[in-house]
């Protein structure tokens, strides 16, 4: 490997931290805007998302010119495409931050209602499976990609115990249709998130060992959209 792309290499690597931890920032004032009906903090979630698109555009064009420039192989080679691919991922993960913003606005027309699901759990689960797949990327750390994608399982299950609960709400009081709904949708997006954290965890693994595992043991693994 050049010196210069070595160079760009360690550029990408810092420009996807800051992404990362923006974006983990986005999620995680979108659910306290939740929690605390908090407007301001909803709507500067809504603001940020230009800033979200505008870097996950300029790791892109960085990585398509290093690619055109260098012509890498082998494992340069992995990265830089596992790099585009996560760059989606995690652009993605911003849309659904603002997503969760635009319930957090909702949910606060109804002062007096207590939220009964544990939408903060959720996202703490989401949020450290999220860290950990940036922490394998930097770390080229398989084995804990590996350890990611199991735990996607524990995220959904809570998704579709917060479904059982929500149809129940649904039936019982249905005078608060509009927030059961908005907090419904609110679990959806987070399970997208720890989805979303997999598709970077199984892209680690592909960077590191070069196998392909999406569709290994008959997982299928939610499209990138």
């Amino acid at each position: 490997m050049s010196i210069h792309l070595q160079r760009e290499i360690d550029k990408l690597k810092k420009n996807l931290l800051s992404l990362s931890a923006l974006v983990e920032d986005q999620v995680a004032s979108a659910v306290e805007a939740l929690q605390e009906r908090d407007l301001v903090k909803a709507r500067r979630v809504l603001g940020r998302d230009a800033e979200v698109d505008q870097r996950e555009v300029e790791i892109e064009e960085e990585c398509l010119k290093d690619l055109a420039l260098h012509q890498p192989v082998a494992c340069d080679l992995r990265f830089l495409v596992s790099v585009l691919k996560m760059n989606k991922d995690l652009e993605r993960i911003g849309d659904l931050a603002v997503n969760i913003a635009r319930k957090a606005i909702t949910v606060a027309g109804y002062s007096d209602l207590d939220i009964p699901f544990d939408l903060a759990g959720m996202w703490e689960k989401c949020h450290a499976m999220l860290r950990d797949s940036i922490d394998a990327l930097v770390n080229r750390d398989a084995p804990l990609a590996e350890r990611i994608c199991a735990r996607d399982s524990e995220v959904n299950r809570l998704k579709h115990q917060i479904r059982r609960q929500g149809e129940e709400l649904l039936r019982t009081q249905p005078e608060r249709v509009p927030a059961w709904l908005a907090l419904l949708a609110v679990a959806r997006n987070l399970e997208r998130i720890a989805d979303h954290a997999v598709n970077i965890a199984e892209d680690v693994i592909y960077l590191v060992e070069g196998r392909i595992v999406r569709h290994e043991n008959g997982q299928q693994t939610p499209p990138r959209t």
